[in-house]
């Protein structure tokens, strides 16, 4: 396997030409719409979830029940976007996730609640499949060596939806509840179907009669299943990156749901002031998005991923922290934005070495691997939330959470460059 990072990218003019090319620029404005539609949606219904029920665990059910599909049938799905034509895969899904949001809007009250947990179960359902599908699909669309610059505009495209996204989710709640917010997030999805369904020439990975076999061939499953596993625990450095985003994953489940209570409890705010720290969070992914691109010329895969995990703990910690401390919102929304860099600059590495070190015919199957393990941690940081938040303390569950992400990217440090080299030196002796 081939470490990425430290080939030549090109400047930001070049990076941004990308968008000139038909294909990838459809798939990068696909995503962007689609993005600030789902940030609608991951701002805006929480808070009006927690709103109408006034409680932490049912805010938490509804991101277990987002989380139990991708636990229960994420790797699997690899399996059939390895099949398909993953851009007719994308489209079909997409229009899919826009039907699910339309009985959504009827929730008025907290005894339809269950429509909210079903369709956030369906809603993570259909995105197994459209995930890795625009995951397999884009280094079809660029040369190898444009994988990370690629990722880092499509990083730039999640921060600036992340920008727009949280704010508008935020207002969108307080003034029009749930039929604002499934009706933006419904629209995202269409025109992102619309604009890759304009997408043309590109390479088709379905075989004549997959889709029959696979939904009737349970053998033929499972053993592409296996097969696509194997890649992940025979190739070091995806098995190092797998380590890294189970960390990242519990993280990300702990931070879910407590940092709304966060904003409420220790910032004393509520939906304008979360909306207020994402955008500025957003703010600082687009600066680490346009810094990833020189930095890739100049530093390795592995120094971009161990020093962004490192350096995204220790100003978590202190966000966390500070407001102890006497910080005011405003310091609080700088930090906000000064997390957002390592955090922009360390996925589309990872990213990219999973796309370089896979060979395409088992792209979607660890994508989807990826997502499973990510989905099953993710969960178990949904639960250590729910059950610890009130005995700990909303803080101290956070400071936990924090620290992970420090010795993650110690580890990195020192683990990835040898797994690295461990596979290449493999290489070399098949070759």
């Amino acid at each position: 396997m081939v470490d990425p990072a430290p080939r030549p990218y090109g400047d930001r003019v070049r990076a941004f030409r990308l968008l000139g090319r038909r294909n990838f620029g459809l798939l990068w404005s696909a995503g962007l719409i689609s993005l600030t539609g789902d940030w609608v949606l991951r701002i805006g219904l929480p808070i009006y979830v927690y709103q109408l029920t006034g409680s932490p665990l049912a805010t938490s059910a509804m991101f277990m029940a987002g989380a139990l599909p991708s636990v229960l049938f994420g790797s699997v799905a690899g399996v059939y976007v390895d099949r398909w034509d993953r851009r007719r895969t994308f489209v079909i899904g997409n229009l899919l996730l826009a039907a699910v949001l339309v009985p959504v809007a009827l929730v008025q009250r907290a005894d339809l609640l269950w429509i909210v947990y079903v369709a956030a179960f369906l809603e993570s359902t259909i995105g197994l499949f459209v995930g890795p599908a625009e995951g397999a699909l884009l280094p079809l669309l660029v040369e190898p060596d444009q994988l990370v610059t690629a990722n880092s505009l499509n990083a730039l495209n999640s921060n600036v939806s992340r920008l727009v996204g949280p704010p508008l989710g935020g207002v969108i709640a307080v003034a029009t509840g749930i039929l604002g917010i499934a009706f933006i997030d419904a629209a995202s999805f269409l025109a992102a179907a619309f604009l890759v369904g304009l997408m043309r020439g590109t390479p088709s990975t379905r075989a004549p009669g997959a889709i029959v076999d696979g939904l009737r061939t349970w053998t033929r499953l499972w053993r592409d299943w296996i097969a696509g596993l194997a890649i992940v625990r025979t190739r070091r450095a995806i098995s190092a990156i797998f380590l890294l985003i189970g960390i990242a994953a519990i993280g990300e489940g702990v931070f879910s749901v407590l940092f709304v209570l966060y904003v409420v409890s220790v910032l004393g705010g509520g939906a304008p002031e979360l909306g207020i720290l994402m955008s500025f969070q957003a703010i600082g992914g687009l600066i680490g998005s346009f810094l990833l691109i020189p930095l890739s010329t100049r530093a390795s895969a592995t120094t971009l991923i161990g020093w962004g995990a490192l350096l995204f703990g220790t100003i978590d910690l202190v966000i966390f922290n500070a407001p102890s401390f006497g910080a005011t919102l405003a310091l609080v929304a700088v930090l906000f934005a000064l997390v957002g860099i390592p955090a922009a600059t360390t996925f589309p590495v990872i990213l990219s070495i999973i796309q370089s070190g896979v060979p395409d015919a088992f792209r979607g199957r660890v994508l989807g691997a990826m997502t499973t393990t990510s989905s099953v941690l993710r969960l178990c940081g949904l639960g250590i939330a729910g059950v610890l938040a009130a005995p700990l303390g909303v803080v101290t569950v956070l400071n936990v959470q924090g620290l992970a992400y420090v010795i993650a990217g110690i580890a990195m440090l020192v683990l990835l460059p040898r797994a690295i080299r461990a596979d290449r030196d493999a290489t070399a002796v098949v070759v």
